[in-house]
């Protein structure tokens, strides 16, 4: 299958390239630089130079392909509308695609995100629509989830589309910019691991490698209109990452009480992000797709010592 890819640069786009050269897979991945041009053509792929702003360019690629990856954000948006303008970039980007496929019947593989099931009183599940992640961020979350949400309605106008929803932590040994080396900075700089209230608010995580399976197995698989779950630990408790960031770092783990979480002081940016509790299930995408973790869960790859390897 000839796939193009966006963000094959990215931590999570940098994985799926091998993982469908490897598969047999035919790929050209999007850069918008000379820099990203190498790194797409180091990883095995051919290069097509574009940005996300080129829709028409976007369409054209995603018609001469037999499917389509997109992994790739707007980052340099981040400074001036955060992930609200990220986010609300995306949308005319998966309407370009439904125009370029429309009726195809090829496959659209979007990234996702687990959304919160604290209402739901149960783990999030793959037949969940997008779920927002609190009432506290409505405007970010109102936009993911229409992203979300316009990917898979684009299984009613003939595309073969689904969405990747990825685990809040993606670890790695090439991890530089996630929730883990900002949690592990933030140790390091205030001399204790941190973690909120009773710390069993429930993360999810997975190894990127495990997430590049998911995207493949769904691009070659996936029923149009579907979501998938790239989550390996359904649920650590947010403690129990901080006590093995804390011993790792030999550190003191300390509860940060919920009456100052949300003042200036140890999360900083992270207060609130720290506190979700973002259980999900796995079950429906290994049963469906065949796909099974293979690599590291979030504790052993902690005990593995590459995220302290600097420290």
């Amino acid at each position: 299958m000839r796939v193009f890819v966006t963000g094959g640069t990215g931590h999570t786009g940098s994985y799926i390239i091998p993982e469908l050269i490897a598969a047999g897979h035919e790929v050209t991945g999007l850069a918008r630089s000379d820099t990203a041009a190498a790194a797409v053509s180091a990883l095995g792929a051919k290069v097509r130079r574009g940005d996300l702003e080129d829709l028409e360019g976007l369409m054209e690629a995603a018609t001469d392909s037999d499917g389509v990856i997109h992994v790739a954000h707007r980052q340099d948006l981040l400074p001036f509308g955060g992930m609200d303008a990220v986010s609300a970039a995306e949308l005319p980007v998966m309407l370009a695609y439904g125009e370029a496929l429309a009726g195809t019947g090829k496959p659209l593989v979007a990234a996702g995100s687990i959304g919160s099931s604290g209402k739901l009183g149960r783990p999030a599940t793959e037949e969940d629509p997008a779920l927002p992640v609190g009432d506290e961020h409505k405007g970010t979350l109102r936009v993911r989830n229409v992203v979300e949400t316009a990917v898979i309605d684009l299984a009613e106008r003939g595309v073969r589309s689904s969405v990747v929803r990825i685990a809040n932590i993606a670890h790695s040994t090439t991890d530089s910019a996630g929730f883990l080396p900002g949690l592990i900075a933030l140790a390091q700089e205030k001399g204790f691991a941190g973690y909120p209230g009773d710390g069993a608010n429930l993360w999810g995580a997975v190894h990127i490698r495990d997430v590049a399976s998911v995207f493949r197995l769904a691009l070659e698989k996936s029923s149009a209109g579907k979501a998938w779950h790239a989550v390996q630990d359904e649920g650590i408790p947010f403690r129990k990452i901080a006590e093995a960031i804390g011993s790792r770092l030999d550190l003191p783990v300390v509860s940060i009480p919920a009456d100052v979480l949300m003042l200036p002081g140890y999360f900083g940016s992270l207060a609130y992000p720290v506190t979700m509790s973002l259980p999900a299930t796995n079950l429906i995408t290994r049963q469906t797709l065949g796909w099974e973790p293979a690599q590291p869960n979030l504790l052993a790859d902690l005990d593995n010592g590459h995220y302290f390897s600097a420290s």
